[in-house]
């Protein structure tokens, strides 16, 4: 019987499982859909429970084929987003999402010193993405444990057993010193989140317990690896030096590349195992979601049907979409700036604002590739709405760099599973065979600059920080 790993990827939208082989082969997979509810404005919040029957309905969907032994399982987790639940495994209340902003006056609140401390330790900032802050909400009304998606899984997996966390997922809750690579007491105090709440820390690849009582699964086989979903989709592209950039399309969007050491801006750990690996990293808070709003505004069934449209006319002659639906990410970080639609005229028609919806996506990952220091290479693309090729055309013609589309859906469950199989011993380097659709610019520096400033002028518009 061949041997397999099972990955989990447990994204916003859905939870998939993939049975992977030592060679990288697929051989089965599985997904269900989990819901997001804004019960108010700015509040995102999934049901912790259906989040983890989801994932059962992934595992149970993957190994219906059987033929498979199972020697390990690998984890990648949505990040920021976060759960508390008592010692029973119960949850306490709803998962926090990583889009929601409920404790956006909350960080606003805190003085310059917190900020500049947070920068120091971790290279975030203070902002309501992440985890801290929600933490603190659910602690305030709550004394429970909390963690991250992957603490929460790991802690249901292990039936109870194991309330573990990997260093990647804790680099984005404010709370761990990436240059201790431990939780900072310092920024325990300040968000008031205590120790003894949080789980503990270890590497990506230190192994995370066994499960117990997961229905499908037998018991004792050991969670080998783990990463946060964004880290899992760049080791599985193998972006590994510098002027490597790796940009997951996903609901919102992470564009990722390689760096030496501990940089106190922008900076994340990406992986952790004999050594740890950083990342320069920017992070886009919508992107998925506004071609999905967009093909809502429009009536279109899906994506899919608004990026066919979009192709029927050759450019948005003047009409930018800029959706901060929640505030700007990065580079911005303009929480109070708020979603436009401009540039439209009598002769706009519902294509030119399809073609502005993908072209806002492309924009963005061109703001954070600007910041990158150092040459570009390439920019190596994954996640769902890499299957448009409208899309990964404009992101090159944009960029002024070749694109490079992964030629699998599911990149961060390959990526998670190449470093379980690593790992257990098994030779990888699966990037390495992966193949890739290429974009190559197209010709015009000229219209080029000319649309990046119209991009440019429509977000000053909607700024209410100045930059």
């Amino acid at each position: 019987m061949v041997q397999a790993v099972l990955a989990i990827d447990q994204g916003t939208t859905n939870s998939k499982a993939v049975l992977v082989a030592a060679d990288g082969t697929v051989l089965g997979s599985g997904s269900a859909p989990v819901g997001l509810a804004t019960p108010r404005p700015g509040w995102v919040e999934q049901d912790a429970e259906n989040l983890w029957r989801s994932v059962l309905r992934a595992i149970a969907t993957c190994l219906a084929g059987g033929g498979a032994e199972i020697v390990g399982v690998a984890l990648s987790t949505q990040r920021e987003s976060v759960v508390g639940w008592d010692s029973s495994g119960e949850p306490v209340g709803p998962v926090l999402g990583w889009q929601d902003v409920r404790t956006s006056s909350w960080c606003a609140q805190l003085p310059p010193a917190v900020d500049a401390l947070v920068r120091r330790r971790t290279g975030l900032r203070v902002d309501a993405m992440f985890s801290a802050p929600k933490m603190r909400w659910l602690r305030d009304r709550s004394d429970c444990l909390v963690g991250t998606v992957d603490a929460w899984l790991i802690y249901r997996l292990t039936g109870c057993q194991e309330h573990l966390t990997e260093a990647g997922n804790a680099s984005r809750t404010l709370l761990y010193d990436l240059t201790t690579l431990d939780w900072s007491d310092e920024l325990l105090e300040a968000f008031g989140v205590p120790r003894a709440a949080l789980p503990d820390v270890r590497p990506s690849n230190a192994g995370f317990g066994v499960t117990k009582g997961v229905p499908g699964l037998a018991d004792g086989i050991p969670i080998v690896a783990v990463l946060a979903d964004s880290h899992a989709a760049m080791y599985g592209q193998g972006c590994a030096e510098a002027g490597l950039v790796k940009a997951t399309y996903g609901t919102g969007s992470s564009v990722m590349t390689p760096v030496d050491g501990f940089e106190p801006d922008g900076c994340t750990l990406a992986w952790l195992t004999d050594r740890p690996v950083y990342a320069l990293e920017g992070n886009i808070v919508s992107s998925g979601a506004a071609l999905a709003w967009t093909a809502d505004l429009l009536g279109l069934p899906d994506v899919g049907a608004l990026t066919a449209l979009a192709g029927t006319v050759p450019a948005a002659e003047g009409v930018v979409l800029v959706p901060a639906f929640a505030g700007l990410g990065a580079p911005h970080w303009d929480r109070d700036a708020r979603a436009a639609l401009t540039g439209m005229s009598s002769s706009t028609t519902r294509a030119h604002i399809a073609r502005a919806a993908v072209d806002a996506v492309a924009h963005q990952i061109c703001d954070l590739a600007d910041t990158i220091p150092g040459p570009l290479s390439s920019l190596r693309a994954d996640g769902g709405a890499t299957v448009s090729d409208l899309l990964m055309q404009t992101q090159a013609d944009l960029l002024g760099h070749p694109v490079e589309a992964a030629d699998v859906p599911e990149i961060s469950a390959l990526g998670v599973a190449e470093l379980a199989w690593t790992t257990l011993g098994a030779s990888t380097g699966w990037a390495r065979k992966r193949r890739y659709r290429t974009f190559e610019p197209g010709p015009g520096a000229g219209n080029r600059g000319r649309r990046r400033n119209e991009w440019a002028q429509a977000v000053a518009t909607v700024r209410v920080r100045p930059a």
